[in-house]
């Protein structure tokens, strides 16, 4: 599954993108797997209330299903101008 990050979220990481292997049929497990990996992932996931997901290139809640899914994006919320 390819993984993206945008804004603060990618640069808490370190990457913009990545292709992840996992077992998470969630987004909310998908969130849970990535934090373990290290510190740098616990800090980006620490407080979810301040990230929006887009599953496929829409967006979604963390308890989306990830059953076929392709692409996951997280991202801070938006603002207009």
């Amino acid at each position: 599954m390819n993984v993206l990050y945008f804004a603060w979220v990618r640069e808490r990481i370190g990457l913009p993108r990545e292709d992840v292997d996992t077992t998470a049929t969630t987004v909310a497990e998908l969130v849970d797997e990535l934090r373990a990996r290290e510190d740098r992932y616990a800090l980006a996931f620490s407080d979810l209330s301040a990230l929006r997901v887009a599953v496929d290139q829409e967006l979604s809640d963390f308890d989306a299903k990830l059953d076929g899914v392709r692409e996951v994006a997280f991202f801070p919320p938006m603002t207009g101008g």
